[in-house]
């Protein structure tokens, strides 16, 4: 978003709940539970399904920016995800966070399989790196050519 709205953590599956941040007068940014990584008990991971359900039904949902870490294969989740992801029929952002960590010819490696075993367009994987800032340009024109679309 180039600023810091969102509470972050070093652990991963700290978000228990739906984060709403308004951006300009007219389009939010929805952030949804880390499912992957979500640590719950069975009812609270069944709440999160729920949760994420209800904000991929939502008809004015214009598209989602999946967060996958490029260094793991897809998870059962992440699969699990793709699946719900294809029912929905919606526009999908495959953001691969973590680029920084994988040496140049790894990450090309890397972006290719995962472009393949998750059935996207080179269009809709974007490698990024939070640390070094690298592919969010990318990711933000991606994004911000998603909410055009929607407004005309």
């Amino acid at each position: 978003m180039g600023r810091r709205i969102a509470k972050t953590s070093g652990t991963p599956g700290k978000t228990r709940a739906l984060n709403v941040f308004q951006i300009g007068t007219s389009h939010y940014f929805l952030d949804l539970p880390g499912y992957g990584y979500a640590r719950a008990g069975k009812e609270q991971l069944a709440s999160f399904r729920r949760l994420l359900r209800y904000a991929l039904d939502r008809e004015r949902l214009r598209g989602v920016v999946w967060l996958l870490d490029i260094r793991h294969p897809p998870s059962a989740d992440d699969r699990t995800m793709q699946d719900t992801l294809a029912e929905g029929e919606r526009h999908v952002l495959a953001a691969l966070t973590k680029g920084d960590k994988l040496s140049t010819m790894q990450r090309r490696t890397r972006e290719r399989e995962l472009r393949d075993e998750l059935g996207r367009p080179e269009d809709q994987v974007i490698v990024t790196s939070a640390k070094t800032g690298d592919g969010i340009p990318e990711l933000r024109e991606a994004i911000a050519e998603l909410v055009q679309g929607a407004v005309q």
